[in-house]
């Protein structure tokens, strides 16, 4: 169609990103203020929020400090996006968080938790604050969630509580898909491969990296801007009055 790209129809629609500063979080921020919509930036630190908004294409745009294992701050940064971006349309939640131990045995409590608190247990509660106001707005919506390949390789020593959190995730949008998909709101879910993220890296043992490497069929790590146009990939950018597929897609890369 003449015309027409991957943001078609998003321009000066609110759109919340989660992680917004993360590795993946950042370019997909970019990319969606490219199109015209307004964001909402939502992370932990002031200072590298405030320096992605004054950065993004566009107008409109504002940061948001939270965090989001605080479920009783879901409402309120749905609320700001409603009442400064003009609606919500799109959220893209990509926060999360990874504590790689050497092995199995090395796994805390402690490390459980918090894995599973923000990664899986904050987006559901956030994913039903969005999907909410999008019923509320009867104009439908998009909700985006981010995983990752671990959730069914199943990762590797340490890394296997935060891939079971993801295995979560992937589960968490099939059923939300069904849920919201009458209200034409479609939720799906994006899963990277390897990207050259401080996540990825931080603690990764060099012999690993190499073997991450080896065992990807184009033979490197991807920059985190290749996974930018995931996000719209996944219907995204669709007007609301699509009758297109309402089911959960995932991404393997």
């Amino acid at each position: 169609m003449a015309g027409w790209n991957l943001g078609a129809g998003l321009e000066g629609k609110g759109v919340i990103v989660t992680g917004a500063t993360g590795g993946i979080g950042r370019p997909v921020a970019e990319a969606f203020a490219a199109t015209g919509a307004r964001v909402m930036a939502v992370g932990r630190d002031h200072a590298k929020l405030e320096s992605l908004v004054a950065g993004l294409d566009g107008e409109g745009h504002i940061a948001e400090v939270a965090d989001l294992a605080d479920l009783e701050s879901h409402d309120r940064l749905v609320d700001r996006a409603l009442n400064e971006l003009g609606g919500l349309y799109v959220l893209a939640n990509l926060a999360a968080v990874l504590r790689r131990r050497d092995s199995v045995e090395d796994v805390t409590e402690e490390d459980w938790d918090s894995q599973h608190d923000l990664n899986l247990k904050a987006a559901f509660f956030l994913c039903r604050s969005a999907a909410r106001a999008m019923v509320e707005a009867g104009q439908g919506g998009r909700i985006v969630t981010f995983t990752s390949q671990s959730w069914w390789t199943g990762g590797f020593g340490g890394s296997v509580v935060y891939s079971a959190s993801k295995g979560g995730v992937v589960s968490m949008t099939r059923g939300l898909a069904r849920t919201y998909g009458p209200h034409r709101i479609t939720v799906n879910s994006v899963s990277p491969g390897q990207a050259h993220t401080d996540m990825l890296m931080t603690d990764l043992n060099p012999e690993v990296y190499e073997a991450m490497k080896a065992a990807t069929p184009l033979g490197y790590v991807a920059e985190p801007e290749e996974t930018r146009a995931a996000s719209f990939f996944w219907r995204a950018n669709m007007p609301a009055t699509s009758r297109g597929p309402l089911s959960t897609s995932v991404v393997v890369s």
